[in-house]
């Protein structure tokens, strides 16, 4: 895979934004969004995939590349589909990794005694290495026929230095001795021969060709999850940060509601309001979703995607305390609340998003906390912010913020005396309020309420 270690070109992401966005752990029973994504057909591929959401890119330039890539496998999938099999190539890195004897001798006359000797006295080892070195000549001739192909005369991206270092390791010298048809029939002379080239002399080259065959079945899985989810490739732009959306939704419903995102250097902060089940937190998980997967370069949950890479990608949705670290619920919201600021006041072009921050604290701290974050946020150029509250009350002074505060909300709409949620995304602040109502369509008042049923005090019920 190109170096991902530079930290200039790789999205920030922290252990939190992981765990919100599950990309690598999900609930009891559910998918990741490695999973989601992971159309891999070797372990080896499977490995490089990871690693690649685990750093996403963040520069255009690198985003493009692979955009180009996966473009590329996706007008061409049938050709990609000629890379050795799983079975081949899990072969061949059992037969490199396996610790094995080998003749290693230079010296036609020492190398045939020690042939004779390994076949006639570790013949297990010897059938071993029998069946690697065919494994390893079956790989090398799928890659051959692979490479010939007259599709692959056109690349784009990441894959021109993939398959051109390909191209160069099987014209070596030693490693044009395997030859273009099977070996069965070879017998253990040949085999020993070969066996020295593949694990002795040019076990670098068959190592860095399996790497590099991860490498493009990497890449095919990211083509592949983004061809069968139906998903639509980025359009990267210049400037400052912004995030322009059509039809998003979250991949992993069945019948999703898509809505609009619109984050830009007019309005930097979406505030989002709205009731209980109304549809926030789901929106904020689908935007942070995407963001994340056109980072990877990769397609994305929508019908249209236009933004300006950034720097960092925060997510603040599922937070708890940390009791052994002595950390409480507030402690948490303003620990995740202070790297954010820690990436904007540092330079960092920041994607953050929060949901329902500082429910951790009596109500006027909230507010006062709330609206001081907004104002400061949505006067920075380099930070696109969501923000859902239920602090409705804080639209009354966000005509502070510059103008730069996008307020949107979801609601539940009344059908036949029930609550009905379209979660379709409107302009404006919600002042529904359900809680309440919700407890009575629970039944819960008339419960506390039915004394019919109360204990007395001092006697026990019956059946205790």
């Amino acid at each position: 895979m190109p170096e991902r270690c530079a930290a200039a070109e790789t999205l920030g992401l922290d252990s939190h934004t992981f765990k919100d966005l599950e990309i690598f752990e999900a609930g009891t029973g559910q998918a990741s969004l490695f999973d989601f994504c992971n159309q891999s057909r070797t372990e080896g591929g499977a490995a490089v995939l990871r690693q690649r959401m685990k750093h996403p890119w963040s520069t255009a330039a690198r985003i493009r590349s692979t955009q180009e890539s996966l473009t590329f496998i996706a007008a061409h999938p049938q050709a990609f589909r000629k890379l050795p099999s799983a079975y081949v190539i899990d072969s061949t890195e059992a037969y490199i990794r396996e610790i094995l004897p080998a003749v290693d001798y230079r010296n036609p006359i020492e190398f045939a005694l020690g042939a004779l000797q390994m076949w006639s006295n570790q013949d297990s080892h010897y059938f071993s290495i029998v069946r690697g070195v065919q494994a390893t000549a079956r790989m090398i001739r799928a890659l051959r026929t692979f490479l010939r192909q007259p599709e692959l005369t056109s690349l784009s991206g990441e894959l021109v230095p993939l398959i051109r270092e390909m191209r160069s390791l099987l014209k070596r010298p030693l490693i044009s001795r395997a030859p273009d048809h099977e070996i069965g029939h070879w017998g253990m002379w040949r085999i020993l021969r070969l066996d020295q080239v593949l694990r002795t002399l040019e076990k670098m080259t068959v190592t860095r060709l399996l790497e590099l065959t991860y490498e493009i079945d990497a890449l095919f899985a990211m083509a592949e999850a983004t061809r069968r989810h139906g998903f639509s490739m980025p359009v990267i732009e210049g400037g400052l940060p912004q995030v322009r959306v059509e039809g998003l939704v979250h991949p992993y419903l069945e019948r999703p509601v898509a809505n609009p995102v619109d984050l830009n250097q007019d309005q930097r902060v979406l505030f989002l309001t709205g009731p209980n089940m109304a549809g926030k937190t789901t929106y904020l998980r689908a935007f942070a979703t995407a963001v994340y997967l056109a980072h990877l370069g990769m397609g994305v949950p929508a019908t249209s995607f236009r933004f300006v890479p950034v720097q960092w990608l925060f997510s603040s949705i599922s937070l708890s305390d940390d009791l052994r670290a002595g950390v409480s619920y507030f402690r948490a919201e303003a620990l995740r609340v202070k790297a954010v600021a820690q990436a904007v006041a540092g330079g960092q072009n920041v994607v953050a998003l929060m949901d329902e921050p500082f429910k951790g604290t009596n109500v006027k701290d909230a507010f006062d906390a709330s609206l001081a974050i907004l104002q400061r946020l949505s006067a920075r150029e380099n930070c696109l912010f969501m923000f859902s509250s239920h602090h409705i009350e804080l639209g009354d002074h966000l005509h502070v913020a510059n103008g730069q505060v996008d307020c949107r909300y979801f609601e539940a709409e009344e059908t036949g005396g029930r609550l009905r949620f379209n979660y379709r995304l409107r302009s404006g602040i919600s002042e529904q309020r359900l809680g309440m109502r919700v407890l009575r369509e629970e039944g819960i008042f008339e419960l506390l309420d039915d004394h019919s049923t109360a204990v007395q005090p001092g006697r026990a019920a019956i059946g205790s």
